[in-house]
């Protein structure tokens, strides 16, 4: 640290946001620069270096938020976030509503493609409205990272126009999805995105925004074609950077697990034989930083 260069802390608050859609709240994870030492804290079975409900540090921060994967919940991608914080971005984590780790009723739904996106934007109207955080927030300066179904939901919150899949309605006739899309986020991040909503024609038509998008090379759940929906539907792919990574599964993208997490019967902590999860992860949140920075 050089003469004179404050210490950088991460602070964390769990919140409560209101999802107008579904009639309910759901939890969002807001980690954030403050001056206040961090310890040792356990957030669910993770441990994690943080000041809790610190006063946030007196200055403005652009804003990142980061949609988990069906099913899952954002405390995987706890690393990520912390790096970011510790240069210089608040990040928001929402746990999305019954599509999480706790509650997953309404995963292969219609409803669950119309509210994920819609929380993305209650999550930064939150902020608006927050006496803590709304004069610490640059909302001219809004990104989103999506991984896996995470991915669908930066896509169709930015412009994508998803349409339901045959499983997901009850006559399995393709329902087009109307979305209201969310003009505040300025970038968007993709790993391991699951796209397979946007294959009509002219859904990705809308879309022109900068994107950095990563995929797996041995990823099984949403293999490569998924990206290629998204380079061959948009009008100007001069604005996306896309990347496989070598040897990359599926959950390659979540941050590490503590040892004792590590199970053959737990499939988000495994990688394809000969991938360390540890060293990308290093590449990962620099070249993320870097994305956002540029």
């Amino acid at each position: 640290m050089k003469n004179g260069e404050k210490e950088k802390f991460a602070g964390l608050k769990k919140v409560e946001v209101v999802d107008d859609h579904l009639g309910v709240t759901f939890p969002v994870f807001v980690m954030y620069p403050t001056r206040t030492p961090e310890k040792e804290e356990f957030i669910g079975p993770y441990s994690l270096n943080v000041a809790k409900d610190a006063k946030p540090q007196d200055d403005v921060f652009p804003l990142v938020v980061i949609s988990h994967g069906t099913g899952g919940t954002p405390l995987v991608y706890r690393t990520l976030a912390r790096h970011l914080v510790q240069n210089g971005f608040i990040v928001a984590m929402p746990e999305h509503p019954y599509n999480n780790i706790h509650d997953n009723q309404l995963e292969n739904s219609v409803t669950l493609l119309e509210s994920r996106p819609g929380n993305i934007t209650q999550t930064i109207d939150w902020f608006k409205g927050d006496d803590l955080f709304k004069n610490n927030v640059n909302f001219d300066d809004i990104s989103i990272i999506g991984h896996s179904m995470g991915g669908y939901t930066a896509i169709a919150a930015t412009g994508g126009i998803p349409t339901t899949l045959p499983w997901e309605t009850d006559n399995q006739v393709p329902e087009v999805i109307d979305l209201k899309v969310e003009e505040r986020i300025k970038k968007v991040i993709l790993l391991a995105p699951a796209l397979g909503w946007f294959r009509n024609e002219g859904a990705l038509e809308k879309l022109n925004l900068p994107i950095l998008m990563m995929t797996g090379e041995r990823d099984e759940i949403t293999p490569y074609f998924h990206a290629e929906i998204l380079l061959k539907g948009v009008g100007n792919t001069e604005k996306i950077e896309s990347r496989t990574i070598d040897d990359a599964g599926h959950f390659s993208f979540l941050s590490p697990f503590p040892k004792e997490m590590k199970k053959s019967s737990f499939p988000p902590s495994q990688d394809p034989a000969g991938f360390d999860r540890e060293l990308f992860h290093q590449e990962l949140e620099s070249d993320v930083l870097n994305f956002l920075l540029s």
